[in-house]
């Protein structure tokens, strides 16, 4: 894993900063766009970038995109060109693919291609903002399925100094505080006679109704 080596096809927002991102956890990414201004602009932050058309089989081959070990198709704005840089780089025999969809047709239609994973940034980075408008105490909400998610939640101070056994999180609505962050450490797989106190964050995992339940029982003891 250390030398793992990622190409991202696209710059813009999403491209740009999953890239940046992938260059801080330190490693090597090659950064491909047909936006000269844009290429120039990451040409400081990336591994390497490059100006080319992600369409263009020839180019790709002589930057020796086969060797990468994940390619990134963070193209958002033609979704012709998404798909065709996406066959190219199954084609090539590029271990794992990921592509960017914007629109639920985007997305079947990667499915269809053998993607290894399709990712909705602005419906996901939507759904999130949503979550935490009307709860004031969520940190974070990710969508492990249709049905069922993670999240995480603030302790509010009415829940100080109780244990996991007194919020009976489990019984009472179905779904389990995996964690505990606070600026101490993180807690992972807390025991029942684990304490919260207000300021830790609990990851907790569920059903979506039975998170819901859990959320308002905490806002409501506000």
């Amino acid at each position: 894993m250390e030398n793992q080596q990622f190409v991202v096809i696209g710059l813009g927002r999403f491209g740009s900063s999953l890239a940046r991102e992938l260059v801080d956890l330190g490693y090597e990414v090659l950064g491909v766009d047909r936006n000269e201004e844009v290429v120039y602009n990451m040409s400081e932050v990336l591994t390497h970038t490059v100006v080319a058309d992600a369409t263009d089989e020839e180019m790709l081959r002589s930057l020796g995109i086969r060797n990468f070990d994940c390619g990134i198709v963070a193209i958002g704005d033609d979704i012709q060109m998404s798909i065709l840089a996406t066959i190219l780089l199954k084609e090539m025999g590029i271990k794992t693919v990921v592509s960017k969809a914007i629109s639920t047709l985007h997305g079947r239609a990667l499915e269809k291609l053998g993607v290894d994973k399709v990712v909705y940034p602005e419906r996901d980075m939507g759904v999130r903002i949503a979550h935490q408008l009307v709860n004031p105490n969520l940190v974070d909400y990710i969508e492990l399925s249709k049905d069922y998610s993670i999240v995480e939640l603030k302790v509010p101070h009415t829940l100080d100094g109780k244990t996991l056994n007194e919020l009976n999180a489990r019984a009472r609505f179905g779904c389990s505080v995996v964690a505990i962050q606070r600026e101490s450490g993180c807690i992972i797989a807390p025991t029942a006679m684990d304490q919260i106190h207000t300021g830790d964050i609990m990851v907790i995992i569920g059903s979506n109704e039975n998170i819901e339940e859990f959320e308002q029982s905490v806002n409501s003891e506000e």
